[in-house]
């Protein structure tokens, strides 16, 4: 077999690995030596003769990971080829980035130090997907364990971050183990292999030892979750709110009772036009039909998506996130989640971690002179939204209980989250609409993200999604509950209420600043050769 036809190989090896490992069906063990080809390509190539070693490198990296976005993430294309296109060959470009300046140090850098920045620099930039207009945090590899809830209970300290610098010291420890021994079996590779087999199995260890501590209190909150599965690309955008309205009563009023202390409806439920105004929402007819709904549940506190809007009528645009409908008319949209409760003013809280190229353009102020309002169609309004700075909670005038209201796409962000259970959150209330993908692995591998969010917390999650999964999940990131997928049905149950803060909560992602500034001090003393000199 020729070189490159080696390096092509194990190039495509690093991203089917990487891919087979991913959640909700991969075998996650594979994640632990996923890069291990990659890391032996590149070693290859800087050993090798050729020309145009970096170039080569790149392509290569670019290769493995465009192969793990596309296993993960294609069903992306069920709402939008561009989308998917747009996510996969931008996500995969900025992971062969990182390869070609980890490539790039260890030409200046003793090998260790080499190491240490190329796993600094991976969880610096997974800190950066976070927090960027680019935000896309599905495959940060941390969240490969989302279904191996046993494994790491200790996320209640680190956050994924945690589980990404174990995958990352792992894959080369194993690397370097098997390239001293030539990646030939012998009988000095099993002592060799004891130790980070023991670091593989003692984070285990000691997450089944916390699994076994979590507290269970005794006050419980009852929560009706409604799954009405109404289709977002034939239905949904046609029905007016007060259908909507009657159709919620209709479903959820079985299921209510005098001791129901919530009732979770799916994000943007009301949507109709271009939502309702927000300013006036207190008189609209949504307002006062809910009210007078609720007037046989005084204890019921309903929380349920809706779309709003407010308008401005000036020349020039009141924000970046304004959408200009017509002469001087400005219009501001927003992702709500709205709480009412009988004979009290509705509190509201707007959406603040958007979907890229569906909710906000990227870097608005450069792109759009060049580009127009290019966005993604996924139903509904198709415009930029607006944002609120800070995680309010829901307060309940009948009890201490706080709910934190999660819109879909926000319960990927865990330093995010805790800013709700900091601000008092006891349970986390998480709407979405997962409808746009389909019967793929994109709603379940949501979900399957959510349950992280418990552990780190330790808060308990009522779910309710438009056409599923709705579930109910304990502070272990057990599921408690589920539904069905494409049903249209209601859950009850009983979730717990809890006030203490875990160490991730008070903290936050502590690993990934760490990473950022060990990343900046090795890339400085790249640059200086200073290092590899001494």
């Amino acid at each position: 077999m020729s070189k490159t036809l080696n390096h092509l190989v194990l190039s495509l090896s690093t991203g089917i690995l990487l891919g087979l490992s991913w959640p909700t069906q991969g075998l996650t063990l594979l994640i632990f030596g996923a890069l291990v080809p990659l890391l032996y390509v590149e070693e290859s190539i800087r050993k090798d003769t050729g020309k145009r070693k970096g170039l080569r490198l790149f392509c290569f990296s670019y290769l493995s990971f465009l192969t793990w976005n596309l296993i993960t993430t294609w069903w992306l294309f069920n709402s939008t080829l561009f989308g998917m296109l747009f996510a996969n060959l931008c996500n995969s470009l900025f992971y062969a980035l990182i390869f070609l300046l980890f490539y790039w140090a260890k030409g200046r850098l003793p090998l260790r130090s080499a190491h240490i920045f190329l796993v600094s620099l991976w969880l610096a930039f997974e800190k950066l997907h976070l927090i960027w207009d680019f935000s896309w945090t599905w495959l940060n590899l941390g969240n490969v364990f989302s279904e191996q809830i046993y494994w790491i209970q200790w996320y209640e300290y680190t956050g994924t971050f945690g589980g990404s610098l174990w995958v990352l010291s792992l894959n080369l420890w194993f690397f370097y183990i098997l390239k001293k021994q030539n990646f030939k079996l012998s009988k000095v590779l099993v002592p060799r292999l004891v130790p980070p087999l023991l670091f593989l199995a003692l984070p285990i260890a000691f997450s089944l030892y916390l699994y076994q501590n979590v507290e269970t209190p005794e006050k419980t909150i009852e929560v009706v979750l409604m799954q009405p599965n109404i289709d977002p690309y034939s239905t949904k955008y046609e029905l007016t709110n007060k259908i909507f309205l009657d159709q919620f009563w209709q479903q959820s009023k079985p299921f209510l009772t005098p001791n129901t202390d919530y009732v979770l409806t799916p994000e943007t439920y009301f949507a109709e036009g271009y939502g309702e105004e927000f300013a006036t929402y207190a008189s609209t007819e949504i307002h006062g039909g809910i009210q007078e709904g609720l007037a046989a549940y005084p204890k019921l506190q309903w929380i349920s998506g809706i779309q709003f809007y407010d308008t401005y009528v000036q020349k020039e645009a009141p924000s970046l996130t304004a959408n200009l409908v017509s002469n001087n008319l400005w219009v501001e949209f927003y992702n709500s989640a709205v709480r009412e409760q009988y004979d009290e003013i509705p509190d509201v809280y707007h959406k603040s971690k958007l979907v890229v190229g569906v909710e906000n353009m990227p870097f608005k102020a450069v792109l759009k002179p060049l580009l127009g309002e290019v966005m993604i169609d996924l139903g509904g309004t198709v415009s930029s939204r607006k944002i609120q700075e800070n995680r309010s909670v829901f307060s309940n005038s009948n009890s201490t209980e706080k709910a934190a209201p999660i819109i879909c796409y926000e319960s990927i962000f865990g330093e995010f989250v805790t800013e709700y259970v900091q601000n008092g959150a006891t349970f986390l209330a998480v709407i979405s609409n997962d409808a746009w993908w389909g019967e793929t692995p994109g709603h379940r591998q949501l979900l399957s993200y959510t349950r992280l969010r418990a552990i780190e917390n330790r808060r308990d999650i009522a779910r309710s999604a438009n056409t599923g999964i709705s579930a109910f999940i304990d502070a272990r990131g057990e599921l408690l509950q589920q539904t069905a997928y494409n049903t249209k049905t209601v859950l009850t149950g009983k979730i717990a209420s809890r006030s203490q803060l875990t160490f991730y909560t008070r903290f936050g992602d502590l690993i990934a600043r760490w990473s950022i500034f060990i990343a900046a001090l090795f890339f400085l003393l790249a640059l200086s050769g200073r290092l590899k000199a001494s």
